[in-house]
């Protein structure tokens, strides 16, 4: 069974769609820390303002890895969506980041 990006939602359910089973908190984690390199070109782009695009793709990448993970969780657990999905973040220690993906596991059926 493979859990569909359309299957995951933060909300608490899916319209024509009832919960039948609840197969409890999931979660997709990662740890990544910037390059010197990538460091040293964000600093550049500091200079003259606007979108600091490294970090940008650094970050989503964290957050689609996490989502990723998530959905593996999922999987291993037999449900079919998962429901009320949030992402946090924390600094671990200078420029070393964890990104958690977490939501509740659920098996869905039409109505």
């Amino acid at each position: 069974m493979s859990i569909e990006a359309q299957w995951v939602t933060t909300a608490l359910g899916f319209d024509g769609y009832r919960i039948t089973q609840h197969r409890g908190v999931v979660r997709g984690i990662t740890v990544r820390s910037r390059s010197v390199f990538g460091t040293i070109g964000a600093g550049f782009q500091t200079i003259f303002g606007g979108n600091i695009t490294m970090f940008t793709r650094l970050c989503e990448a964290a957050r689609e890895e996490a989502f990723n993970i998530l959905l593996v969780h999922a999987e291993e657990v037999g449900a079919n969506a998962v429901i009320g999905v949030r992402y946090d973040a924390g600094e671990l220690m200078q420029g070393v980041t964890e990104v958690l993906c977490y939501g509740t596991a659920v098996i869905v059926e039409q109505q």
